[in-house]
């Protein structure tokens, strides 16, 4: 059997299995069974879904690190948001990034099938002028800062 050894620094949070552990020191984690588990920089609060492409992220963490009886409900969450941001949206790259993110999270690859829908995240925070990390409107003055960091960035195809 293969283990993972992490190591956490104070203050770090961690999903594992449904359950939040945050560090008090640094520590190092090995984990020896299989777990379901993301850091805290990936965890999305229930408040922070507050676009489409952010509540399409935030079903499939449901479905990924929730409480065992959620995960079934989450998934479908998931499946319909998507659905729905696929007939919304006018991007062939959106709607290709969240097929497959869906098609990895049926193939129990959650970590790429998050990755993509981050994405997808960041592409729909530059078109709608929304702050990346919180998914809120951006004052004008940022505005033109992150058109301008988005056309230096290189294009996600």
């Amino acid at each position: 059997m293969s283990t993972l050894v992490l190591e956490m620094r104070a203050g770090e949070l961690m999903v594992v299995n449904g359950a939040s552990l945050r560090f008090r020191s640094r520590t190092r984690v090995e984990l020896v069974a299989k777990a379901r588990f993301l850091f805290g920089k990936q965890v999305m609060s229930p408040e922070g879904a507050n676009t489409p492409s952010r509540r399409i992220y935030f079903a499939l963490q449901c479905a990924y690190v929730g409480p065992e009886e959620e995960r079934e409900a989450a998934m479908a969450d998931a499946h319909r948001l998507v659905a729905e941001f696929q007939e919304a949206t006018t991007s062939d790259m959106a709607r290709q990034l969240l097929e497959r993110s869906l098609a990895l999270a049926e193939q129990d690859e959650w970590y790429q099938a998050l990755r993509l829908v981050r994405h997808v995240m960041r592409h729909e925070a530059t078109v709608l002028g929304l702050d990346v990390q919180t998914g809120l409107p951006m004052p004008v003055a940022g505005l033109a800062a992150a058109a301008a960091q988005a056309a230096m960035r290189p294009h996600l195809d």
